[in-house]
Order: structure tokens, then C-alpha cells, then sequence
């Protein structure tokens, strides 16, 4: 037996041994990523069911922790520093104990940032859904598939999956749930949907009931940001300044920690922007449904409170003098809702000066930005519609002639062979390039015979075969996908490993010559293939693909494009591998923000790449293909590894056993997800 135990199973024996204790979530996170690689799907689940429910625990305990000692040990109105410090050392030291208490030493539940990114993402969850898959048990697979897609809507595999599981007998509506839905944003959900159908009296429960969770979920993030606070513009090995200008420092970051939460409680999942209005919202539905079911001292109580978000606004100012006459007595706003705003409004004050002090720039946003209401000549109060609009708190800003990081490009081309046909100023536009010869004719037939064998209608699409025009079938294929056909020996074994390798060669030419400064990772690597359909290429007018950005929702209309969900805001560069060019039309276009007036045009040939960064300052499309086949190899990469393509990182671990011949020995293991 070797002796030389790995920290991470030193660390296992130790907090197995100690079952009073609670096991850090990263440790178990990391045993089920190990399990999922070495198809153990029961340890998977074992593991991150575990990992899920200590994440969620090591929250609650700190809320419950930081909660009781501040009661414990309040400021009182004597303040002096001796007490202020006094109190400060108190609640450290209760606050340490009781955490330590019930999860044991802290320092075992310190985790990456990295980890904590991926529970936040609901990573977790995309493994569960393949371990419960494999395990035949598709009602918690679909459960953990919906969770997962809740905070990823853009995530195209997931959604797929989804779909397959509404199609197995016994899957019903109510297995897919959210089991990380937010209780407040439950609520309110449920309640627009019942206000929507007429049914004010169920409204009316679940919104008290939202806003209850809401004012409870404010609680719990504020008591989450009174833990240790970063400072990115100082070093504190070498902090020279004095111990008040530290404790300003850290109630600084404190303080915009919780002004923050505002936006937090908002926000959906998978959503960069929260819903405009949001609080204020809960009681404008109330008074109106108040309103319908007759109770009209309420819905007083509910115009007057909306009144302290948005002073004088008019909609609201009728309403609120109709209840007044109907009524014959005035009323008053909610308690709950002043003391939140009057606490609202000493942190911006505070954040104001404290900002100064620290010489950091601090805007106030415009939390409450009213969405408006209705009114008539009848003066029926108004009611309030389209909540599920998501708009951003503060003004939009387009992404328009912006690339990521530093406009560079001119870099080496890595291979010999590959040869610069046109940079940025013979496209006429920005972070764009065209090469040839990236791969070569013999290379290019034998990924097309590849795509002929492995390619799937549909696949990459949702399923759909003509998922941009009617007029063209489009079929398509993963790398991991092709590499389980290579292990099967449907394909040659050689052609999915060209696959895999051509995209690698692509990923580095184009991290190389726009000369950036992190490594590019892939965020969807697809093998496609678009044929026109016969018969009906006739006075064909649509695009093969219209015309889009890659990371940004694109408005002709307003010559901008948006950076928010569902677009793939997560993307930062494109590339196109062409196999061939025997077809007609399928020409690739670049084209103005008007989505009309063309910059450049790349026609299709073996070997030819075109590359670009992917926002708003590259919209590009595909002509119609009206004759024969289109191959490609469609490339997208990011620089956050926070969104590396997880069937990539999968075809890593197959390749490396490749490499290492380990398939000889003990049979090479591949987790592929269903296709596509």
C-alpha cells in the first residue's frame, strides 16, 4: 500500500471520523466530480446531494450565527470607541464560536472562489441530472435538469434534455421543479399568474406572502455581507493607513454588500438585470386587487405605500384619492415599508461619504424605476401588467463597436502552414480576421466523411431540422459525441481524434493572433452541416442564418445590441472552420448594427477560417445555401473558465486516456450526455 496519502484523503478520514461536524461542500463537490469521471453515478448523487445540502447549511448557520450575536450585542446610544470596539470584539468572538459550533473549525469550510462561482451557477445540477439519468431515475433527473436550466437558460443542452424528459411516460408538470427557487420570487410568481387569471382573493394571500419572504430574504443577505470583505485596490501586506480608516473601509464595503441586496432579492436566476420596480410592484398589484375584492382600506394602505417609492406619481395619486372619497377617512402606509426606506435611504448617505473616503466613485442607481400604470376617464384604480419584462435598474448600455479586452491582432499564426488572407481593415470592421489553409484537402474530406456518419438532423438545434429557414436541413454533431462513435467504432477512431484536434488548432490561432492576454477557452464546439432542400430554393428571399451577434441580443431598430440573457453574453470570440465549397450561395456576411448594409463577405473553401470577437461589433449571417451541402466546423470561445464547454472538458479526460493508452489496460471511460 503506498504511504503517501494525498492531502485530499487525509482530509476525508479526518472529517469522516467526525461526524459531528458538518463536511465542507467543496471536498464532497470534488468527490462527485471525481465518481461522475470514473462512473460511479450512485457516489455522484451520494456525494452531491451532500455537497448541496452543506453549501446550503454553511449559509443558514452564518445567517443564524451573525443574527443572534448582533442581537446579543448591539450598539447602544453611548458610543465611544472603547464601546464601539468593545461591541465589534464581542460579536467577533460570539460569532466565531457559535459558527464553529455547528460546523466545526472554519477554516475547513474556507472554499475557492471558483467553487463557490459554480454552486452559485447551479453547476451542481448538470451533473446530478447525467448521474440520475444513468441511474433510471428521471423524475429527479428532470427536477435537477429544470433547476439547472433555471440560472442557464441559454444553455442549449439542457434545454434539450428537457425536452426528452417531458417526452418519458410518468414524467409529469410537477417533477419540474426549481429546488433552489427563492421563496419571495416563488410567491410573487405565483401570484401575477393567479392576479392574471381573475382570481384576486388567491392574489392577494400570495403576495403578503411575497413580501414577507421578501423582508426575510433582505434580512439573510444583509447578514451575509457582515463576513470578511475584499479590498482589490490595496495590499494589505504593506496597508499603511490608520485603524479607522481600515474600520471605514470595511463598513464601507459592508454597507454597498448591503445596499446590493436590493438588486440581489430582484434579480431571477440566470438574469444579469433585475426586475424593474420590483418591490414597489408588490404593492401596486395589492391595492388593485384589494381594490376588486372590495377591500378598500387596504388597498389605501397599499396605494399610499407604493406613494413612498415613487412620490406623486400620478396613476397612483388617483387612486389613492378615490379610496380617500369612497372611504370617507385617510390612512396609513406601511410601517414595514417606511422603515425600509428610511434604512434605504441613511446607507446611501452613507455609502455617499464613505465612497469620498475611500476615493471610490459611488452612483446612486435608480432602484425604484417606475414601470408607469394605467388610468381612465372612470377613475377605476389602476391595475399593473408586464412584470416578467426584465429591464435593467439603470439606463441600458449597448455594446455597440466595443470588442473584449484591448483591440489587438496581428499576433503569430502558430502553424507554418495557416496564412493570413485579410485582417480587420480589408473586413472594414473591428477584431475580425480571415485565414486559409488551416487545415488541409486530405484533412477537410475526412472531417466531411466524419460529418456524414456522425451528424444528426437537428442536433445543436433543439432539436429542430430547419432551425433558421424551412428552406435547409441542418445536422450536427459534438466532439465528445464523435469520440464515443470513434470508442464504438461506428467512425474511425481517427477521424473524431482530427475533430478534436483542428478545433484546438483553430482555438490557438485565434487566441494568438488578437494577442490575448488570457487563455481562450471553448464554450461550444459543433460540427455542422447545412443542405438545401430540393424543391424549394425558388425566388428564395431568407438567410441560411439571419443576421445576429453572438453575445448580444441585436436591435436593428435602435442600432444597439443588448448584453443580457438569453443572449450568450458569456462569449467572447467566434470562429467558422470551413470544409468545403462546393455548393452554391452560403456565403458568409458581416453587416452594419442595421442588420442590412454588408462590410465583407467570405465565400466558403476547404481549409478557410474566419474568426471574430463576438459582441455587438460583429453582426454576421449566412446567405442561402440553394444548391448541395455546407460543412463547417462552428467555434465559440470564452475567457471565463467559468463557462468552459463541460462535453469539452469530458473529451479532455478521453483524450488524455488516449494519450496515456490507459484504454489497454482498463477499458477507456466515457460520460457522454445524450445526444444532442
Amino acid at each position: 500500500m503506498d504511504g503517501n496519502l494525498s492531502p485530499a484523503v487525509i482530509l476525508s478520514v479526518v472529517l469522516l471520523s467526525s461526524a459531528a461536524f458538518l463536511k465542507p461542500y467543496d471536498l464532497l463537490y470534488d468527490n462527485a466530480v471525481q465518481a461522475f469521471y470514473n462512473s460511479d453515478y450512485e457516489n455522484v448523487v451520494r456525494y452531491m446531494e451532500g455537497a448541496l445540502s452543506s453549501y446550503a447549511e454553511v449559509r443558514r448557520t452564518k445567517v443564524r450565527c451573525r443574527l443572534r450575536c448582533q442581537d446579543q450585542h448591539p450598539f447602544d446610544g453611548t458610543f465611544s470607541d472603547l464601546r464601539f470596539f468593545d461591541v465589534v470584539l464581542h460579536r467577533a468572538a460570539c460569532m466565531n464560536k457559535c459558527i464553529e459550533e455547528k460546523l466545526g473549525s472554519q477554516s475547513v469550510h474556507k472554499v475557492s472562489e471558483d467553487v463557490v462561482q459554480d454552486f452559485q451557477r447551479r453547476i451542481p445540477y448538470n451533473y446530478l441530472q447525467m448521474a440520475y439519468q444513468k441511474l433510471k431515475q428521471p423524475d429527479k433527473a428532470a427536477a435537477a435538469a429544470h433547476t439547472y436550466f433555471q440560472a442557464n437558460p441559454e444553455h442549449v443542452e439542457m434545454g434539450q434534455n428537457l425536452e426528452q424528459y417531458k417526452d418519458i411516460e410518468g414524467i409529469e408538470e410537477d417533477h419540474f421543479v426549481d429546488r433552489e427557487a427563492r421563496p419571495h420570487q416563488r410567491s410573487f410568481a405565483d401570484a401575477v399568474r393567479l392576479y392574471e387569471k381573475g382570481d384576486y382573493e388567491g392574489a392577494v394571500a400570495l403576495f403578503e406572502e411575497a413580501l414577507v419572504e421578501y423582508y426575510k430574504a433582505d434580512v439573510d443577505c444583509r447578514a451575509l455581507c457582515q463576513g470578511p470583505q475584499r479590498f482589490e485596490s490595496h495590499d494589505h501586506l504593506r496597508y499603511r493607513y490608520s485603524l479607522h480608516e481600515l474600520v471605514s473601509d470595511h463598513f464601507t464595503q459592508v454597507l454597498h454588500c448591503e445596499h446590493e441586496c436590493v438588486r440581489d432579492l430582484a434579480t431571477r436566476p440566470g438574469r444579469l438585470s433585475p426586475i424593474e420596480n420590483y418591490l414597489p410592484l408588490h404593492y401596486d398589484y395589492l391595492q388593485f386587487a384589494y381594490f376588486k375584492v372590495d377591500r378598500l382600506k387596504e388597498a389605501l394602505e397599499c396605494a399610499l405605500t407604493y406613494l413612498l417609492f415613487h412620490e406623486g406619481e400620478e396613476f397612483m395619486t388617483d387612486n389613492m384619492e378615490h379610496y380617500r372619497e369612497v372611504l370617507g377617512r385617510d390612512a396609513k402606509p406601511r410601517q414595514k415599508a417606511e422603515w425600509y426606506l428610511r434604512r434605504h435611504k441613511r446607507e446611501l448617505e452613507l455609502l455617499l461619504t464613505g465612497s469620498k473616503v475611500m476615493g471610490v466613485e459611488f452612483t446612486e442607481g435608480n432602484y425604484w424605476s417606475s414601470t408607469g400604470g394605467r388610468d381612465d376617464s372612470n377613475r377605476i384604480p389602476s391595475g399593473t401588467d408586464g412584470w416578467m419584462e426584465y429591464v435593467p435598474i439603470s439606463e441600458k448600455k449597448n455594446v455597440t463597436a466595443v470588442a473584449p479586452q484591448q483591440l489587438r491582432e496581428g499576433g503569430p499564426l502558430v502553424y507554418d502552414s495557416v496564412q493570413l488572407v485579410q485582417n480587420s481593415v480589408a473586413l472594414n470592421g473591428t477584431q475580425r480576421v480571415l485565414f486559409d489553409h488551416v487545415i488541409s484537402e486530405e484533412e477537410c474530406a475526412e472531417l466531411r466523411n466524419l460529418a456524414h456518419s456522425v451528424t444528426m438532423a437537428g442536433d445543436g438545434y433543439r432539436g429542430r431540422m430547419s432551425p433558421h429557414t424551412p428552406n435547409e436541413k441542418f445536422e450536427g454533431a459534438t466532439v465528445l459525441k464523435t469520440l464515443q462513435y470513434g470508442y464504438e467504432g461506428r467512425v474511425p477512431l481517427r477521424s473524431a481524434r482530427l475533430f478534436y484536434d483542428a478545433s484546438e488548432r483553430a482555438r490557438r490561432i485565434v487566441e494568438s493572433y488578437f494577442m490575448l492576454n488570457s487563455t481562450l477557452h471553448f464554450s461550444y464546439t459543433h460540427l455542422v452541416c447545412r443542405t438545401a432542400i430540393t424543391g424549394q430554393q425558388d425566388h428564395r428571399t431568407d438567410l441560411s442564418h439571419p443576421i445576429h451577434a453572438d453575445n448580444c441580443l441585436l436591435d436593428p431598430d435602435a442600432n444597439e445590441c443588448w448584453k443580457e440573457p438569453p443572449a450568450y453574453t458569456y462569449r467572447d470570440y467566434s470562429a467558422l472552420l470551413y470544409l468545403n465549397g462546393d455548393f452554391e450561395g452560403g456565403d458568409f456576411i458581416f453587416t452594419e448594427m442595421d442588420a442590412k448594409t454588408v462590410t465583407a463577405l467570405v465565400k466558403p473553401k476547404c481549409g478557410r477560417m474566419v474568426g471574430f470577437s463576438s459582441g455587438g461589433e460583429n453582426p454576421h449571417g449566412v446567405k442561402a445555401v440553394t444548391s448541395g451541402q455546407r460543412c463547417a466546423v462552428a467555434l465559440w470561445f470564452t475567457l471565463d473558465p467559468l463557462f468552459r464547454e463541460l462535453e469539452r472538458l469530458q473529451a479532455d479526460e478521453v483524450i488524455q486516456a488516449l494519450d496515456t493508452q490507459s484504454v489497454l489496460d482498463q477499458g477507456l471511460n466515457i460520460n457522454p450526455k445524450d445526444e444532442l
